[in-house]
């Protein structure tokens, strides 16, 4: 949650004057939407999957999503209808998991079991069953052109990053019902719950527990941004 309040921190005004100026639709935002102005779709308004069902095509300048491919059922598919709900000459931005930041090195994931896919910028090779490379997935939009895709790791300490070492199932149950409680205070804002957190992620950490260190406000991702080109225009 407030992912996209963490990178838009690092983007800056300048990106969002260049990228977001325009009409905006922020798919998967819940309470944090990218910008003041953008049109949020979130579960209350119906299934990201299927988008294109709910919204007329080319009627957004820019589509912005920040950490929900994960969730979808067919990303590739669901990328495509996000894509066309784009004007030719607008900008998608869209940011997930880099699975070896985020997951590190394990599958099914540990820190939020409902992601159904991990994703990697390059490579030919992932330890995970369920890679997909961000390259090659905008590769297959029509008429895009790559602006940037960045690995961005803001705030991670890489030396948190344990090994891969098996962990126990009451482990991972103390973990999941920590992260819950935590999770709920942090939302409400509660003072302390931060030092708390990495009170909790360090004990952890000895029972093979890794640090999810997004909670810590690190980012561990990949920030994508394309442009639809015009129609005729190859360049």
């Amino acid at each position: 949650m407030f992912e996209a309040k963490k990178t838009n921190r690092i983007r800056g005004a300048e990106f969002s004057a260049r990228f977001m100026s325009g009409t905006v639709l922020d798919i998967g935002c819940g309470p944090d939407c990218v910008v003041p102005h953008a049109q949020p779709f979130d579960v209350r308004h119906g299934d990201a999957n299927h988008i294109a069902s709910y919204l007329p095509a080319e009627s957004f300048d820019c589509v912005h999503s920040s950490h929900c491919l994960e969730y979808m059922y067919n990303v590739r598919e669901a990328l495509a209808e996000w894509w066309s709900l784009l004007k030719p000459g607008g900008h998608m931005v869209f940011v997930v998991p880099e699975e070896n930041l985020y997951e590190q090195g394990r599958w099914p994931p540990i820190f939020n079991s409902d992601h159904k896919w991990t994703f990697r910028k390059g490579g030919a090779a992932s330890w995970s069953p369920v890679s997909l490379d961000v390259i090659e997935l905008v590769e297959k939009l029509p008429n895009c052109d790559v602006i940037e895709i960045t690995v961005q790791d803001h705030g991670y300490v890489h030396s948190l990053r344990d090994e891969v070492r098996p962990v126990s199932p009451l482990a991972r149950l103390i973990s999941d019902q920590r992260k819950r409680v935590t999770g709920k205070l942090l939302e409400k804002g509660v003072p302390g719950t931060l030092i708390l957190e990495r009170l909790f992620g360090h004990i952890e950490r000895q029972f093979g527990v890794p640090i999810d260190q997004t909670r810590l406000g690190a980012v561990a991702q990949i920030q994508v941004v394309l442009r639809k080109r015009q129609r005729g225009c190859w360049s």
